[in-house]
């Protein structure tokens, strides 16, 4: 019955049916825009993040070149304190992990507030921004005295960011979840084989309007 149906709709028009023309896909700009988006797509849903190059210049163009690298795919939130902070930014492959992280850059200005759904990267004194960065669960008003600064903000799925598997706790040392120097020198392997059920970044993408 089906193959009949199938002949009767090709021999209707006299002529095989033509495919159809895909739409064309949108090509990533090589110079980094002033406004852009990036979409996290992770095992509990996925959420998009608006990066404003004004709020932090360098911190912004820090991040599209992690995103565009794939430098996030297949990596772990490995740190998730409810009501305060997720963070995430140490590479699933020990290797290119340590490619990234040896290298620094310098301060911005703090612009923005470090409200609840902003984005901005870790650091550990003058300096010393690399990879990692986090999300905002709150409004964190003594992260602005202490110099943190925030590229960006979550723009859609903030449900998605606030239900991240958390109960692991603070990270090692002084909690019980995972130690930053481990997953550094192990990556994924010792994530998955100790904290099994920490949500995955699946993919990271730069949006295209």
């Amino acid at each position: 019955m089906v193959a009949a149906a199938a002949a009767m709709l090709a021999g209707c028009g006299g002529e095989a049916p033509q495919k159809q023309a895909e739409a064309p896909k949108k090509k990533v700009p090589e110079a980094m825009p002033d406004v852009w988006k990036a979409r996290v797509e992770t095992t509990a849903g996925a959420f998009v993040v608006e990066v404003r190059k004004e709020w932090a210049p360098k911190g912004a163009a820090r991040f599209w070149k992690l995103v565009g690298m794939g430098f996030y795919d297949d990596s772990r939130f490995f740190r998730v304190r409810p009501g305060f902070i997720v963070q995430f930014g140490i590479a699933g492959d020990p290797t290119v992990n340590a490619m990234m992280a040896s290298s620094v850059i310098d301060d911005d200005p703090v612009k923005e507030k470090n409200a609840k759904g902003t984005i901005a990267f870790a650091q550990m004194g003058k300096n010393s921004r690399r990879t990692q960065v986090y999300v905002n669960l709150k409004d964190n008003k003594e992260l602005d005295a202490a110099g943190f600064v925030p590229f960006g903000k979550v723009v859609e799925g903030m449900d998605v960011v606030e239900k991240l598997y958390g109960e692991y706790g603070e990270w090692s040392p002084p909690g019980r979840g995972p130690e930053a120097a481990r997953i550094q020198r192990q990556g994924n392997s010792y994530l998955d084989a100790a904290f099994p059920k920490l949500d995955k970044l699946k993919k990271v993408t730069v949006v295209v309007d």
